[in-house]
């Protein structure tokens, strides 16, 4: 039977607690945390590990899930007029620096070629991590009318950011896939429906295809893109650390990069206008997301609609019933849910028995597990074997397929519902201070009372606050605090479904008058 080390945590359910309460060291549990996702990604196959750090091989069964959610994007964003295309993975050195705030923003990350076999380049050529540098030029060769817009493209790749900070496969990668959405718009409240719509798709994503749940707000000034107007975002929540992480963002870039660029158009007036932009990307850290929110003890749980497999068929054989008389009633059953567009393998493998085909596949999460024996042939009928909740069904053969795509909606359903009730008993509110690190400390998601806007230094004093009082919690004082999953709080973002603000609220960070909610967690 395959190995595999246990890796969930127990969940604490919710709790709020005063200050005086005691308080959970934080680290270990983190590094606790990683080791496990380790060997889960790696036994499950999902990934394969490369010889440069920060980088990894995508096995099938990782890719796969990946393909299906680039097939599901693909049908949803035809629907806005939004077409595919492919951009060089190059841009030069003049072209990425152009925009000052967007550079700053990525400069520590933008890892350069230098040289061609033993010469040194003309000129440094850096390595993608972000197209708006790229794609804008063209856009501005273009876009010569109102009648030239909107013009909406998108284009699967992927990018480098050469991260300094511990690298975890999925999560924080040197090297990553994604989809990249690119507009340009004749108003900003255009751009600005493009922005939402966009985002709407990525919760979509989460919460209909990986049964995530997510909340969607803005990035406060001090988060938001580099060089755009402004950044929306959906949040997703980690049951096994409690950390919070971003799941996917849509950005208004405003006129910035037009006229950077010089993305100008005539308007019906005659008139040289410049446009309104967006730039909008999901990666394959979702994968992550997904295996860190589902997973237990065994190992992957998947969601049906993103499984590799949705289902396996496992003959039990015996003396009496080898699998020469099986596999021709396995077969039936086999074709039966192949009709229904299940996505389906038999487990014909003489080398192993059924036990480790069952933890074979319960690792690598498919959703159902169909047992087929002597018996099963014998009555007409197989045993259906659920993966999230260990449910165990006996069906008739007749109504099989009708059955197993009925349980496959169940167990997507279940899983989202499980989800949201988790993170529900995790997210709280807090409008004083003394409330706040206490919290964090019970792997909760915090909603404060906040100033906002132009008052980016309180961001800061929450970060230096929480990070000295958890630490000090820890007996860790005048510890570095620099890793990849920091003790320290952060926003994660401001909801867009804001709860009522009495008037009179303060912020619990200035005092000064709260002018809105703002959601708060330690995050990766």
């Amino acid at each position: 039977m395959p190995y595999l080390r246990t890796w969930r945590t127990s969940r604490p359910p919710r709790q709020t607690v005063s200050p005086s309460e005691s308080h959970v060291s934080r680290p270990c549990i983190s590094k606790l945390v990683s080791d496990r996702y380790s060997d889960v990604i790696v036994l499950s196959e999902m990934i394969s590990y490369y010889d440069i750090s920060g980088c990894y091989i995508l096995r099938p069964w990782s890719y796969k899930i990946w393909e299906l959610i680039q097939e599901w994007f693909n049908v949803q964003i035809r629907k806005l007029d939004v077409e595919n295309a492919y951009f060089p993975l190059f841009v030069s050195q003049d072209r990425l620096e152009k925009e000052k705030d967007h550079v700053e923003g990525f400069a520590p990350e933008v890892a350069w070629v230098t040289k061609s076999g033993e010469d040194d380049l003309a000129a440094p050529i850096a390595i993608r991590p972000t197209s708006e540098t790229i794609m804008y030029p063209a856009f501005s060769d273009w876009i010569r009318s109102h009648r030239d817009l909107p013009l909406k493209l998108n284009q699967w790749s992927n990018v480098v950011r050469w991260e300094f900070k511990d690298p975890t496969p999925f999560l924080r990668t040197r090297e990553f896939l994604w989809q990249e959405g690119h507009t340009a718009h004749a108003s900003f409240d255009d751009a600005n429906v493009m922005v939402r719509k966009a985002l709407d798709l990525y919760r979509r994503v989460y919460e209909e295809l990986l049964a995530i749940p997510v909340v969607p707000g803005y990035k406060t000034e001090k988060e938001k893109f580099a060089g755009g107007h402004s950044t929306t975002t959906v949040e997703a929540y980690i049951p096994v650390s409690g950390r919070a992480i971003q799941g996917a963002t849509s950005h208004h870039l405003g006129q910035n990069f037009g006229k950077m660029f010089d993305i100008n158009y005539q308007d019906e007036k005659g008139e040289t206008q410049t446009a309104w932009q967006t730039s909008w990307g999901l990666t394959t850290r979702t994968i992550g997301v997904m295996i860190m929110v589902h997973g237990d003890d065994t190992g992957l749980v998947l969601p049906p609609r993103v499984a590799p497999l949705q289902c396996v068929i496992v003959p039990i054989t015996s003396k009496s019933c080898p699998i020469e008389k099986l596999a021709p009633y396995c077969g039936s059953i086999l074709e039966s849910l192949q009709e229904k567009d299940i996505r389906v393998k038999l487990d014909d493998r003489l080398i192993y028995n059924p036990g480790w085909k069952y933890a074979h596949w319960e690792q690598k999460g498919v959703p159902i597990r169909i047992e087929v024996g002597p018996r099963d042939l014998e009555k007409r009928g197989a045993r259906l074997v659920v993966r999230f909740g260990g449910e165990k069904v006996d069906v008739g053969v007749d109504g099989l397929a009708d059955a197993v795509a009925a349980k496959l909606d169940e167990v997507q359903k279940g899983m989202f519902e499980n989800a949201v009730k988790f993170r529900n008993d995790h997210l709280v509110k807090v409008t004083e201070w003394k409330d706040f690190v206490p919290n964090l400390e019970l792997h909760n998601l915090v909603l404060t009372p906040w100033c906002g806007g132009e008052h980016q230094d309180w961001e800061e004093w929450v970060k230096d606050k929480s990070r000295e009082e958890s630490l000090a919690n820890a007996g860790l004082e005048g510890e570095a605090d620099t890793t990849a999953t920091s003790v320290a709080a952060k926003t994660l973002c401001i909801p867009f479904d804001q709860p009522d603000l009495p008037e009179g609220t303060k912020c619990i960070a200035s005092g000064m008058p709260a002018t809105c909610w703002v959601m708060w967690g330690r995050s990766y």
